[in-house]
Order: structure tokens, then sequence, then C-alpha cells
């Protein structure tokens, strides 16, 4: 790989999924302990089970810098944030919800639209609403503060939902956004989600392409490097071609941003490495073995790299997994 700088960075920068669920609870205190856990992680809402049989849900949180991911998974039920919720609990974000199975009801404003697997909603979240999952439940949610969304858009809210299919040959920041959730918050070997690139793939999304083209063209060209990222022919080029655009703009865009495409694909290899070391899975293979699954074809620059960009070395993370 060509060399390439990489800033330092604090462990707490590769942040870990947290599990919630509620089937080891008493049915009595599963809906309570539910709505408080999504008052504090997600969005606080009203919920209400379909079934007397008792309430299973199961939801893995990751909190970045700014955005929270979730991956929610429910037997059928209804939730609704009514307006005396929203003046109660003030959320200040815009959420986007993927649904992955089961078809489910959203009325907003007035309106009553179904979703179908594989359609994203984006919604103000401080405007009354009420889903039902009569199918059960099972989405990527990623909540973005008002402030966040406000800082890529210019827009302080959404004045109306957002409905887009995200499925194959359908919209490709959409489908782009799923893949990147999906993989932070898959159970085994989740790949470290790229912040930025989730702001700007959403910012795409909820103005329907009318913000910059760079944010756009940044937004594939970091999509098609997390599709790419154990390659380890990923280049410039590469990463050009598939974005669509030469590569000479594809340097401005990565420059602007305070970076280059060579230290943000190093980055992002390290990010992953680090979390497949750190969760300690499949024992019996080396060090060296997790470098060369993230993209890595040098053992030593690997080793340098990840030492001067975590202050320990892959060794050491491999050890404390182990415990």
């Amino acid at each position: 790989m060509p060399s390439a700088g990489v800033d330092s960075a604090p462990l707490a920068r590769v942040p870990r999924p947290e599990v919630f669920e509620t089937g080891g609870l008493s049915a009595d205190a599963q809906v309570e302990a539910w709505e408080r856990h999504n008052a504090s992680a997600l969005v606080a809402l009203s919920c209400r089970p379909i079934d007397d049989r008792g309430f299973d849900a199961q939801e893995v949180n990751l909190q970045l810098e700014q955005v929270h991911l979730a991956r929610v998974r429910a037997t059928r039920h209804v939730v609704e944030r009514p307006a005396s919720l929203v003046k109660e609990i003030p959320a200040r974000s815009i959420a986007v919800y993927a649904s992955l199975r089961g078809e489910a009801i959203l009325e907003y404003a007035g309106r009553r639209t179904l979703i179908r697997p594989g359609q994203l909603i984006v919604c103000d979240v401080d405007a009354p609403f009420l889903r039902g999952f009569g199918h059960g439940l099972e989405e990527l949610a990623v909540k973005v503060p008002v402030e966040a969304f406000e800082a890529r858009t210019g827009m302080t809210s959404m004045p109306t939902p957002i409905v887009l299919d995200a499925g194959r040959d359908q919209d490709p920041h959409g489908r782009a956004l799923v893949q990147m959730v999906g993989r932070a918050l898959r159970p085994h070997q989740p790949v470290p989600a790229d912040e930025d690139a989730v702001l700007d793939l959403i910012s795409v999304i909820a103005t329907a392409g009318r913000v910059s083209l760079a944010t756009a063209h940044r937004a594939a060209a970091k999509a098609f490097i997390e599709d790419h990222l154990a390659d380890p022919g990923l280049s410039a080029a590469a990463v050009a071609a598939g974005a669509g655009i030469s590569e000479r703009h594809l340097s401005r865009l990565f420059a602007d941003a305070g970076t280059s495409v060579p230290r943000h694909i190093l980055g992002r290899r390290l990010e992953l490495a680090y979390t497949m070391l750190a969760a300690g899975a499949e024992p019996d293979s080396r060090t060296v073995d997790v470098a060369v699954r993230c993209g890595f074809t040098s053992a030593s620059y690997f080793s340098q790299a990840f030492r001067k960009r975590f202050g320990v070395t892959a060794g050491d993370v491999r050890r404390a997994a182990r415990g």
C-alpha cells in the first residue's frame, strides 16, 4: 500500500454497539423498560403491543460523535409520538428509518402511508406521528441532531416525510446508507461507521439531491470505498472511476475535508482492524491475518500505522480482547 499519513486518535474513536432487550423481563415490565430505553437512546415514544403474549424486542445501539445508529427488532406493536410527548420530551432530531422486514403503517400530518421492506423514511421526529407494525418490526434507525442536519443541508426541519426505495437498482444513496449502517450494527465483525459519510448520504437523500455537487460526489466516493475497503488494490483512480468523477476532482473533495484519499482509506482500514481485534473474533487467526483481511499487504506497515493511530500495538488489543 502506498505511504500515507494517519492522525493519532484515542481508542474511543472506535465505539462499539450496545444491546438492549426485553426478553429477560417480566411481561408487565417490558413496555415500560422499552419506552424508557428509547427515550434515552433514540426518541421518546408511547408503545402499545398488539398481542397479549408479551413484548419481545431488541435494540442494538451505536452512539457516534453526533449521530446515533440502531438496529431494532420487535414483535407486533404500535408506537406513537403525540404532540404532548413532543412538547414534554423534544428530540430536536431528524430520523431515518430503513425497513428490513414486515410492512408497516406511517401516519404523519394526517396522511397514512404503507411502508414496505426496502423503503426508507426520513422525517422530523418533533412532529407527531404514529407507526404500526402488524407483522413485527425489523429496521435500521439513524438519529441526526438538528444542528448537524442544518450544517449539511441548511434545513432546520423536514416539513413532510420523505419515503424512498433503497433496494437494488433503486436510490443509490439510500442503498449505500442502509449498507453502511447495517455493517456497523451487525452482530459479528461489524465495520465501524464513517460518520461523515453517513451525514453526507442523509443530506443528499433528505434534500432530494439539492445539496452541493461536492457533497453528493464525496458521498458516492466514500460509499465506494466502504464497498471495497478490504481490496488491497483500492486506489484513488479506482474510487474516482467508481464515483463517476475525475481523480483531480476527487482529490480536491478530500483535501477540502482536511484529508486525502490514501489517508482516508488507511484510517478506515485501521478502524476496521481495531474493531476486529477488539471483538476477539476468530481466536486462531493471527494479527497479520486480520491485517490482510482489512486490505493491508505489508505486516510491518500495518503494525507501525496501527500503533501511531491508537497508541497501542495490534497485539495489545488482541490480548486484551482474549482476557
